[in-house]
């Protein structure tokens, strides 16, 4: 009967290191994905298509699915699973996507978690196009950007 104890033991201390082992790793993924977005995350322009004809000043709305709107800086988990959105205008490549992203003109934060603008632009063609930047304004990695499109102001 001694060795059925110790068998007994044995089982429950292996049982005990594998649970302390699993969750070891389910932190360390969640910590090294915190800014993550999931595959399926996407960000889009609602009610504008590539070759829209516009007339200035004209309004923007940005869309978002698989992931969430925040404020910039929000703290905590949230922060994790969310970001802003930040309006790119004839911007010829992205900015770097590993630094907080540039505050001009052509690189416009919403940082209070806005979903649309109203954009006033001078006649001619005009570039667009989204990037969701972290509480920080750093691109999320894999960065959340929709297709560039590109419209024309009259």
């Amino acid at each position: 009967m001694v060795m059925g104890v110790n068998i007994l033991i044995d089982l429950r201390t292996v049982t005990v290191s594998l649970m302390a082992a699993i969750s070891a790793l389910l932190l360390a993924s969640s910590t090294v994905n915190a800014h993550t977005p999931p595959p399926h995350a996407k960000v889009y322009f609602i009610n504008l298509v590539d070759g829209a004809v516009v007339k200035s000043p004209f309004k923007v709305e940005f869309g978002i699915t698989g992931f969430g709107i925040t404020p910039a800086g929000t703290v905590g988990k949230r922060r994790h699973t969310a970001g802003h959105h930040h309006l790119l205008v004839d911007v010829e490549k992205l900015p770097a996507l590993d630094e907080a992203l540039p505050r001009d003109a052509q690189h416009i934060h919403f940082d209070q978690g806005e979903t649309e603008t109203l954009l006033d632009l001078p006649a001619g063609w005009h570039r667009l196009q989204l990037l969701l930047g972290d509480e920080q304004h750093e691109p999320h990695e894999p960065p959340l950007v929709s297709d560039r499109i590109t419209i024309t102001v009259e």
